[in-house]
């Protein structure tokens, strides 16, 4: 069964191909309001791929006031495991359309690789997965039951997910849950992630004066609430970037042994990052870098506005707003630590220029021990895909789903599976799938699924 399985994964990428590009045509963007049409239609597609590959049971869900889901499922092995597939269709916005070297939304191969928005983050995810599905379906049955779960507001924090899981318990129940979402370290390399960073941001205002003021008469005399902004956001972190908001983390401790292991390229992370010549990294041991980026908090200004460059004059401009994004380590609690930055950055303003701070709803870091049967089975699956062994690694970003599918199925394993890379450039211009990785996942979900069905 695994053979003809793989083989028929083999014969039929160039119609996965066509359902990816099917997919990244639709512009369905999350952020934008609900009900949005090219949503609905994105749910709609995503319904029918599911259809045409076998799925039964396929529905979309409408929470309301919310853009749409999909669930589908294939239940026909009593007393076998159940599987619970996770993707999401929805995507970010395309960014600078100047900066894509082909559309956007036209799915364009080249150079072993998919360009356009979504083809990685997550619609070749999804398509990974019903490829599987459909090959197993089609080569002498699945050995477990598959649900699927497609969310549609993962890039805006599945705030609909909480209420599903709990008003569909029954239809989401699994002994396995599958996410197909993360990143390798690099392209060929398989990643198991087993741990996250969750994350608290909010937007903060300095403002000092009613309305603009002459520089020349009045600077030196007045406070300058962009200046009076800077020296706050200055708080969050020392002149090394480490986080100065607490409380603060363990921090890794014994994996340091672990991370030190791990392959690590300078010169690779170096241009992967895009550093520019004579800018440093905040680590030059892998150890150390691998640490501060999973196991460490870290702050980052993802906006600051004053007065744009255009149109500007010698004026003290009277508030400036920035939005502080802080990424919470595991063992941290986001809530307290939410806290502690709004505490920060409101304590004893310069000059007294009134700070006002708008806290956002934070997500919580995850983390899990790789041990037991069902984790053999996934670092064994992504060896036999890829043809190499598969490394345990953690991941600086968040994935606010896995917070609540943790607290609806206390004890059930959670498999973080990658498929970006470091050139995948998700959420940026030029975002792409590695064509190669793509077929090295899909084999590994078929080993994967046997093996769960064992």
């Amino acid at each position: 069964m695994v053979s003809a399985a793989l083989a028929r994964l083999a014969s039929r990428e160039s119609r996965r191909l066509e359902d990816l590009a099917r997919l990244v045509a639709i512009p369905g963007i999350s952020s934008d309001p609900a009900p949005s049409p090219a949503m609905e239609s994105s749910g709609a597609a995503v319904a029918e791929l599911l259809v045409g590959n076998g799925f039964e049971h396929v529905e979309i869900l409408r929470p309301p006031g919310h853009h749409p889901f999909v669930y589908a499922d294939r239940l026909a092995r009593p007393g076998r495991p159940t599987v619970l597939l996770y993707a999401h269709h929805d995507v970010v916005t395309p960014g600078a359309p100047a900066l894509w070297t082909t559309p956007p939304w036209t799915l364009a191969v080249r150079g072993g690789r998919a360009y356009g928005r979504g083809a990685v983050d997550d619609k070749g995810g999804l398509v990974a997965q019903v490829a599987a599905v459909e090959a197993l379906l089609a080569e002498g049955g699945l050995p477990v039951n598959v649900r699927f779960l497609v969310d549609g507001e993962e890039e805006v924090s599945s705030p609909a997910l909480p209420g599903l899981l709990t008003e569909r318990a029954d239809d989401l129940r699994a002994d396995v849950v599958v996410v197909l979402d993360t990143a390798n370290l690099a392209a060929g390399v398989p990643c198991l992630t087993t741990s996250l960073r969750g994350i608290a941001s909010c937007v903060v205002e300095a403002r000092a004066l009613a309305g603009p003021l002459h520089s020349g008469m009045w600077g030196g005399a007045v406070p300058d609430a962009t200046l009076a902004l800077c020296q706050i956001l200055g708080r969050c972190a020392d002149h090394r970037g480490e986080s100065l908001v607490g409380p603060a983390p363990e921090g890794p401790g014994a994996e340091l042994d672990r991370l030190a292991a791990l392959p690590f390229d300078p010169d690779g992370f170096r241009r992967d990052a895009g550093l520019l010549p004579g800018v440093e990294p905040l680590e030059t041991e892998g150890a150390a870098l691998y640490a501060r980026l999973w196991h460490r908090p870290a702050v980052a200004v993802t906006a600051l506005e004053a007065h744009p460059l255009a149109g500007a004059s010698n004026q003290v401009l009277p508030r400036a707003r920035a939005r502080v994004s802080l990424r919470v380590a595991p063992g941290q609690d986001a809530a307290a630590v939410l806290s502690s930055l709004v505490t920060l950055l409101t304590r004893d303003p310069p000059q007294g220029v009134h700070v006002r701070v708008e806290p956002e709803v934070p997500a919580r870091p995850w983390s899990v021990d790789p041990s037991g049967p069902v984790y053999e089975a996934a670092f064994s699956a992504l060896a036999e895909g890829f043809g190499r062994p598969a490394l345990r690694i953690g991941c600086g970003a968040t994935i606010p789903v896995i917070a609540p599918f943790a607290d609806a199925m206390p004890g059930v394993p959670i498999l973080l599976l990658g498929i970006e890379d470091p050139d995948s450039r998700p959420h940026a211009e030029d975002e792409s799938l590695c064509l190669d990785d793509w077929r090295g996942v899909q084999r590994a979900l078929v080993h994967l699924l046997v093996r769960l069905g064992g």
